[in-house]
């Protein structure tokens, strides 16, 4: 299973580290609400905090970590656009009228280095601004997005987080792009009202406001896969916040090959 969590010392290591500043810290009445669909200033805004020089020279020192390139040969760069990346919306899982499925978390834009290495920057809007919140290992989010729009035109590419599993969702349909999204509706997938009772059945007693939530349960989507892993929770998709786990930690992504 592809997981996206790291220790809590890990967390805080890889803060300091790459010099990201926390999402809390930058929006210090709490987490700010990203806009309901990805515009073309949104996009620019993205793009410019992610091409920034402080950016890139965290990004050199990201990709240089484990010694597979000097910090001076890493040479990063930012290549195409910005894209949305959407999760499972809580207000869809709550069965609230005219709820789209998913909803935006935040943009992501490819950094790649010199020798290859690629990383996803997640860009997303704060109180001060549109500013880079988390480095994440890998292509997930632009590789999903392709096979989304290969697989269904138009439909909306997201993420289940709870369960690490990608989907693409049009019409009345819902259809994996991934292992995990395979094992939890079908290599066919699902009507939208199917995966709805699925999800309401899963994560339905863990919205705000619940029992659940009260007693701090990661805002009632902490990442249950990690948990299973004996992993301690790094990133979380809590419900009015970014699946950011304390946002500007380094998420090291552990990739299982293959998709549907």
């Amino acid at each position: 299973m592809t997981l996206r969590a790291t220790a809590a010392a890990a967390v805080l290591a890889a803060t300091a580290l790459l010099g990201l500043a926390p999402l809390a810290a930058a929006a210090p009445g709490g987490p700010v609400p990203q806009p309901g669909a990805a515009t073309a200033e949104n996009r620019a805004a993205a793009a410019q905090a992610a091409t920034a020089p402080d950016t890139l020279a965290t990004l050199s020192r990201f990709f240089a970590r484990e010694g597979k390139v000097s910090l001076t040969a890493a040479r990063p760069r930012i290549e195409g656009e910005a894209i949305p990346v959407n999760h499972l919306s809580p207000d869809f899982v709550a069965g609230r009228t005219g709820a789209p499925v998913a909803r935006l978390e935040f943009l992501a834009s490819k950094a790649v280095s010199s020798d290859g290495q690629q990383a996803a920057l997640w860009t997303a809007r704060t109180e001060a601004g549109w500013q880079v919140v988390n480095i994440a290992t890998g292509d997930d989010e632009f590789r999903y997005a392709r096979l989304g729009a290969e697989k269904l035109p138009g439909g909306t590419v997201f993420r289940e987080p709870q369960i690490d599993a990608w989907y693409v969702a049009g019409g009345d349909r819902v259809l994996p792009l991934d292992e995990d999204a395979v094992r939890a509706v079908g290599a066919g997938g699902v009507g939208l009202a199917a995966y709805r009772a699925r999800v309401a059945g899963a994560y339905g007693d863990k919205l705000p406001g619940s029992a659940y939530a009260a007693r701090g349960g990661a805002g009632g989507y902490a990442e249950a896969s990690a948990e299973a892993a004996g992993t301690p929770v790094g990133v979380v998709a809590a419900a009015g916040a970014l699946a950011l786990g304390g946002a500007g930690a380094l998420a090291l992504r552990r990739r299982r090959t293959g998709v549907a």
